[in-house]
């Protein structure tokens, strides 16, 4: 369907570019929402008419997306969710579910659709992603995702999560270290000191003679 953009939408144009797009996403987004006018000659008139009114508003818009700015950075983006042994989330996490955390610790409403997130997140960790505030104020965000709170601080300090393998602290391997050590000693050790089966040779001798 061929429609008259009323405002900037991301990777589509700016207000008032005449775009192709899909008929279910204009009636279904673009139509409804106010984003685009069906292309008419009559349209193509209006919209000369509503230019400056359109601009006015996409300004506003703007400024009103850059008071948000701090907010959404400052977000802590903390999601816990189940996973396996490997770290698969049972489950996965969605733009929606990002929207739905901005709002509840930033206090910022925004359209999952303007969480620019690609595909939904599957596993624990720390993914970057971008929420567009406004198709000119686009903030790039962390999302940390983690089984507690203890994991999900550790991810927020840098270090990395191992899922199927056995941790073992520092204080253990020198342990582990020591009784090595230990053991290889006196192994050496008995090596060494075992004396030689000198009856049995002089015995021998005897029997040569």
């Amino acid at each position: 369907m061929k429609v008259i953009l009323t405002e900037k939408i991301t990777k589509l144009g700016n207000i008032g570019d005449t775009v192709e797009v899909k008929t279910g996403f204009a009636r279904n987004y673009l139509l409804p929402n106010g984003k685009a006018m069906r292309w008419t000659r009559e349209n193509v008139a209006l919209f000369e008419a509503r230019k400056a009114e359109l601009q006015a508003r996409h300004d506003a818009a703007k400024k009103s997306a850059e008071e948000k700015v701090d907010a959404v950075k400052n977000a802590k983006l903390h999601m816990i969710r189940q996973a396996g042994d490997t770290g698969q989330l049972y489950g996965s996490v969605s733009t929606r579910d990002i929207a739905r955390m901005l709002k509840d610790v930033a206090g910022v409403n925004v359209e999952s659709a303007q969480v620019l997130l690609g595909s939904p997140i599957k596993s624990v960790g720390a993914f970057d992603t971008q929420i567009a505030l406004h198709p000119d104020v686009i903030v790039p965000v962390k999302v940390y995702v983690a089984q507690t709170q203890d994991e999900i601080d550790a991810l927020v300090a840098g270090k990395v999560l191992t899922f199927g393998t056995k941790k073992v602290d520092e204080a253990e391997e020198k342990t582990e270290e020591k009784t090595e050590g230990k053991s290889e000693g006196k192994t050496e050790k008995n090596s060494e000191e075992k004396p030689e089966n000198e009856p049995e040779e002089k015995t021998a001798e005897k029997s040569e003679e």
